[in-house]
């Protein structure tokens, strides 16, 4: 059997290692993705609603108390009203508080549209989620549901 040499390392090539190293190691333990803040849920809900306060009314947002699975959460939408061309939902967005995103997910209509969508989204953890309902004459209706998740969503 043979030993081959392992040639030694200079000082220069010591410290290129250990920095290499302790980089590797602060990227280990860094703190786990942001979670969105109140204030960029805020600030999409102000982009969206061009400004105005939401009035409570109108939306109904219906979803689970309690999900067993935040990958994968049931939601159903709806905005009461006329959807003719006089009077209709334009868009409706849904924003969750806790995700790393607060914009879930957005649904247009038109006026021969039924203002309902039903979908699953993906929740972090245990929070509050927000429906935002646009209507073809700028006013603005909200819901809010708190939903309490047990294991998965987007942080694990």
């Amino acid at each position: 059997m043979t030993s081959a040499k392992i040639p030694a390392m200079s000082r220069r090539q010591a410290l290129a290692f250990g920095t290499g190293a302790m980089v590797a190691t602060a990227f280990a333990f860094r703190a786990g993705p942001a979670l969105a803040a109140k204030p960029a849920t805020d600030e999409a809900i102000k982009a969206f609603t061009r400004g105005k306060e939401p009035v409570k009314g109108r939306v109904k947002l219906e979803l689970p108390e309690i999900a067993e699975n935040g990958n994968t959460v049931p939601m159903t939408v709806s905005v009461d009203g006329p959807m003719t061309a006089e009077s209709y939902v334009e868009e409706v967005m849904i924003v969750a508080e806790g995700n790393p995103n607060p914009g879930v997910i957005s649904f247009h209509f038109t006026p021969s549209s039924v203002a309902e969508a039903n979908t699953r989204i993906r929740l972090a953890e245990t929070q509050n989620v927000i429906a935002v309902a646009r209507m073809n004459d700028g006013s603005v209706f909200s819901d809010v549901r708190q939903v309490k998740v047990t294991i998965g969503g987007c942080g694990g």
